[in-house]
């Protein structure tokens, strides 16, 4: 273990800290920093941009744990034991190789924001009780392999935001309409073509821009050159909305991601509604 980890863990216990940022310092194994799993006061752990392949059961130690972030790492599997984190609100394991999640991993009472973007996921990968993590207000699953989304997402009902580009999605379940507090919905990338009508129940979540197409250049201008924007090359087109709600063209939604996620910072989104082509 490096000197500095090595101070991090030390200032950390000894001054009560309870913030350890531990991102972008070669980490393969989370076992090699010595100590770490004794921080049982810390609320937040970062261990963005490392080279971790896995997460050991020793997790269940950080009981305290608020916020957890392994966004850009390798792992490949989760153990079982991470359910444990009763106190759990943020977890970001976005851009990493999982293809299943553990079972069990509904369980986290006080989950808020989870990230699963740009992983192998699918329908098949989420264990039986995933739809019970209903304190859920936003969930990222976009850049996976969902071919359908489970018809349970609509227990979900505190979800604000829920992003879903770019997978492979041929439809959208009906119980999505049960979703009555969500702002935001990302659904462009996938195979869709037709919307189900019970979605329009959302409709005054959303404000609908005068002017899209101006807006849509104003955000394109200001994501330039960042990878983590949703595409916005195409017109958005929505087919089997009911005529007498509203147009499905782009949408600029209420609630900015920073509300909901600051955990979030390496990638903010645009804030629309669309499908593509």
């Amino acid at each position: 273990m490096s000197k500095s980890l090595k101070k991090l863990v030390e200032e950390s216990r000894e001054k009560n800290q309870p913030e350890v940022d531990m991102s972008d310092r070669g980490i393969s194994n989370m076992l090699d920093v010595n100590g770490l799993f004794t921080l049982s006061h810390i609320t937040q752990l970062v261990l963005s941009h490392n080279k971790l392949t896995m997460v050991p059961p020793n997790i269940a130690e950080l009981k305290n744990l608020e916020v957890l972030n392994f966004f850009n790492n390798q792992i490949e599997e989760l153990p079982t034991q991470i359910s444990s984190l009763q106190k759990l609100k943020h977890l970001n394991l976005g851009m990493n190789r999982l293809n299943t999640l553990p079972r069990g991993f509904g369980s986290l009472p006080a989950l808020e924001v989870l990230d699963l973007t740009y992983n192998n996921l699918s329908e098949n990968s989420l264990p039986g009780n995933f739809f019970y993590l209903t304190t859920l207000r936003a969930l990222y699953l976009s850049d996976n392999d969902f071919e359908i989304l489970p018809p349970d997402i609509g227990k979900l009902t505190k979800l604000q935001i829920l992003s879903l580009r770019d997978n492979d999605l041929i439809s959208l379940p009906k119980e999505i309409g049960e979703l009555t507090q969500l702002k935001e919905l990302h659904i462009q990338g996938n195979r869709l073509t037709v919307l189900p009508p019970e979605l329009a129940s959302t409709a005054d979540t959303c404000r609908p821009t005068q002017n899209h197409r101006r807006r849509i250049m104003t955000n394109r201008k200001r994501s330039a050159g960042n990878p983590w924007q949703p595409r916005t090359d195409k017109e958005g087109i929505g087919i089997g909305w009911p005529s007498s709600t509203f147009s499905l063209q782009h949408f600029i939604l209420s609630c900015p991601v920073s509300q909901i996620n600051p955990m979030l910072r390496v990638r903010p989104f645009l804030f629309f509604f669309s499908l593509s082509f």
